[in-house]
């Protein structure tokens, strides 16, 4: 009768093993006890097949019909008339009294009213902490000899390669400063036209850090002007000093993004 007791009309697989209960009683061999067992597994795939046909209607939320029940709890009254619902409040199709919604909010505050349970959280009695792992020290590796040769070679080509983009960019400024001076010799050049950059601060400062190379090395001169402000001009070949430093005198000049602009 495996249809009849499929059917979710009828209570027949329950009544099979309340009578397999009053059975299992009696039973005195191990025989009996396996038909029991049997039987067990019989009813447990048709009680799972009977389950998978029923239709969780309980579950489905259906907002029309927890709307038209939580209406009915305001108080609704769909017999008054409409000219009366503007008065009181009232929605489509009825009248809500004034106190509606205050009898959701009295009802809503039972839910909440409820205290947590108390629990320890770690758990009841006191926990002992676990030992504190040793620590393990690693013996560090020691750098291998090609390492060693490596890393010098490797510094020495990055100090060559910056040292080499400096006094490429020093040459070039010498060749500006020089042009500016082959076009008209008898007007100065002002040091501070020369070096700062209008849109940049940064290229100013590089300006002025790579200007000095010039200074120091004496193939290049500055002066002031009638009005104490300096002026720069290239060192002609013949009036190069050979290696004499005595004449030349230092000077730190600083500059601030303020006084750039």
């Amino acid at each position: 009768n495996r249809e009849d007791m499929l059917s979710p009309t009828n209570n027949k697989l329950t009544d099979v093993l309340e009578e397999a209960n009053k059975l299992f009683a009696e039973v005195r061999q191990a025989r009996e006890a396996a038909l029991d067992a049997q039987l067990l597994v019989l009813a447990t795939d048709l009680g799972k097949e009977k389950a998978s046909q029923l239709h969780a209607e309980g579950s489905a939320f259906d907002p029309s019909a927890f709307a038209e029940h939580l209406l009915s709890f305001m108080g609704l009254n769909r017999l008054e008339d409409e000219d009366e619902e503007e008065e009181g409040g009232g929605a489509s199709g009825g009248y809500l009294p004034q106190d509606a919604w205050q009898r959701v909010a009295h009802r809503a505050q039972r839910c909440f009213r409820t205290a947590p349970s108390f629990h320890y959280m770690m758990g009841s009695f006191l926990a002992e902490l676990p030992p504190p792992r040793q620590r393990v020290e690693r013996q560090r590796k020691a750098p291998c000899k090609e390492a060693k040769r490596i890393m010098p070679t490797q510094l020495r080509r990055m100090e060559e390669s910056h040292q080499e983009a400096t006094e490429k960019e020093v040459e070039r400024i010498l060749g500006y400063l020089q042009g500016y001076f082959n076009d008209d010799p008898t007007s100065p050049i002002s040091y501070y036209e020369f070096v700062i950059d209008p849109t940049s601060f940064s290229r100013s400062v590089e300006n002025i850090f790579h200007t000095s190379f010039l200074v120091r090395d004496g193939v290049a001169r500055m002066y002031l002007d009638h009005d104490k402000l300096p002026c720069i001009a290239p060192v002609e070949e013949g009036e190069v000093e050979a290696g004499g430093t005595s004449s030349r005198q230092q000077c730190v000049i600083s500059i601030s993004p303020k006084s750039w602009k």
